[in-house]
Formats: C-alpha cells, sequence, structure tokens
C-alpha cells in the first residue's frame, strides 16, 4: 500500500474525487488560527505556482484562497470589491507599469 503525505490546505471537492478515483482519503477540518495558517500558506503555494507557470488557473486559485481569508474574516466579495474601486480611483492600478526609482525631496531653505 502506498501512501503519499500532503498536510496541506484543500478546494472542499477533493476528497470526493479522491474518493472516486478509488484512492482513501485521510482529512481532517482546521479553524480559526490553524486555518488562516494553512490559507495564508495556500496563498503563497499559490503564487509560486503561478511565478512558474504563469498559468491563469494559478490566478483563479488565488482569487478563491483570497476569497476564503475574506469570507473568514466575515467580508462579503461585494464589500472587498468596493475597496478594491475605491483604491483604484486614488491611488490607481498597476495598468501603466510605472516604476518607482528613487524620490527626492527638497532641502528646507535657511529662515534665517
Amino acid at each position: 500500500m502506498k501512501t503519499q503525505v500532503y498536510n496541506k490546505l484543500i478546494r472542499d471537492n477533493i476528497p470526493e474525487i479522491i474518493k472516486e478515483s478509488g484512492k482513501h482519503p485521510e482529512t481532517i477540518k482546521v479553524q480559526g488560527t490553524e486555518l488562516f495558517k494553512y490559507l495564508k500558506s495556500k496563498l503563497q503555494e499559490e503564487l509560486l505556482e503561478y511565478m512558474e507557470s504563469e498559468d491563469v488557473e494559478e490566478l483563479a486559485d488565488m482569487v478563491e484562497v483570497i476569497y476564503s481569508i475574506l469570507y473568514h474574516n466575515g467580508i462579503s466579495k461585494d464589500e472587498f470589491k468596493r475597496v478594491i474601486t475605491d483604491k483604484r480611483a486614488i491611488r490607481g492600478s498597476f495598468e501603466e507599469g510605472y516604476i518607482l526609482l528613487r524620490v527626492t525631496e527638497d532641502e528646507d531653505e535657511d529662515m534665517d
């Protein structure tokens, strides 16, 4: 009997999909700070996978993890979208591709 260890957060339907393939998943459910630890780890995992593959499905996985973080923090998707819209209106997006190289501050002139 071959066993592979994962110890990572998975999508809710994955245990059933594994069972349908004839395998036997062993799962636990976590909550609270333990869940947030796994969500943050999953977000990092998906980011690394996107950085390697540049596959849009990895971006979709990141968004799904973000939606789960919002859900468990009591923040609706609509509220999150408002935050995005408000921030974009004030600070802009990243579409133009500006790179900030440095900022120079004028020295105050001597007022004596």
